[in-house]
C-alpha cells in the first residue's frame, strides 16, 4: 500500500522524533526480557505494567498493514518495515546510506534478540538485511523495484555485535536490475549475495 499524503516533511520528521525513542525502548525491553533472571513474581508484575501499557496505545489506532507513506515534497516513511521502521520494535533498525557513486551501506548492532546459533545473527536475519539494503540500492534515482531472486552464500558464521551491510548494483537488462552485496563483522565478509530486482511494468 502506497499512499500519498499532505503531511509537511518538517511535521513527519517531528513525529519521527516523538515515536522513535518509544520503539527503542521497547526494543530494549525485548532484549532485557530475553536475558533477564528475575524472581516469577516480578515477572508478573512486569507482564501486568507491560499489559496496561498496551492497552495505553491501543486506546487509539489504525488497522491494517502500515504501509509505504510519501509527501509532495519526495519525503517517505514506512515506519512498520521490518527492517527501517521508525516506529517498529523488531526492526534493528537500519540506517542506510546512499554512496556517491550510488552504492549503498548500512552499519548496525545486532543483539541477543537477532541470534540463531548461540552467539551467531541467524541466517534468516542477514537474508532480511541484505535484500533490504539490495532492494534500496536497485532502486537508485527513486524508481521502484521488488525482489524477484536472491541467491546468498554462508561464508561463515556472523556473530553477534556490529556488521555492515552493503550493496551495488552490477548490471541492468531492460526492467531487471543485478545487485551483488555482502554482510561483514569487523573481520570481514560473512555472506555473500546476489540478486534480481524487477521494475514493475507500471513503473515504467
Amino acid at each position: 500500500m502506497f499512499v500519498q499524503e499532505d503531511v509537511s516533511t518538517a511535521e513527519v520528521d517531528r513525529l519521527e522524533a516523538v515515536h522513535a525513542p518509544l520503539a527503542d525502548g521497547v526494543r530494549a525491553l525485548v532484549e532485557a526480557t530475553i536475558q533477564t533472571c528475575v524472581d516469577e513474581d516480578e515477572v508478573r508484575a512486569v507482564r501486568a505494567e507491560v499489559d496496561a501499557l498496551v492497552a495505553r496505545l491501543r486506546a487509539r489506532r489504525t488497522d491494517g498493514p502500515a504501509g509505504v507513506h510519501y509527501n509532495a515534497e519526495g519525503r517517505t516513511w514506512s515506519w512498520g518495515n521490518a527492517v527501517v521502521g521508525e516506529r517498529n520494535a523488531i526492526a534493528p533498525p537500519l540506517r542506510v546510506v546512499r554512496d556517491p557513486d550510488d552504492s549503498v551501506h548500512a552499519d548496525v548492532v545486532l543483539g541477543v534478540q537477532y541470534e540463531g546459533p548461540p552467539g551467531m545473527v541467524h541466517g534468516g536475519v542477514g537474508a532480511l538485511l541484505l535484500d533490504h539494503v539490495m532492494g534500496v540500492a536497485a532502486s537508485a534515482r527513486k524508481r521502484v523495484t521488488f525482489t524477484g531472486t536472491l541467491t546468498m552464500r554462508y561464508v561463515r558464521a556472523t556473530p553477534l555485535g556490529p556488521v555492515r551491510v552493503e550493496a551495488r548494483i552490477d548490471r541492468e537488462e531492460g526492467r531487471k536490475v543485478f545487485v551483488v552485496a555482502t554482510l561483514a563483522d569487523p573481520d570481514g565478509v560473512t555472506v555473500e549475495a546476489e540478486g534480481v530486482f524487477i521494475v514493475p511494468s507500471w513503473a515504467v
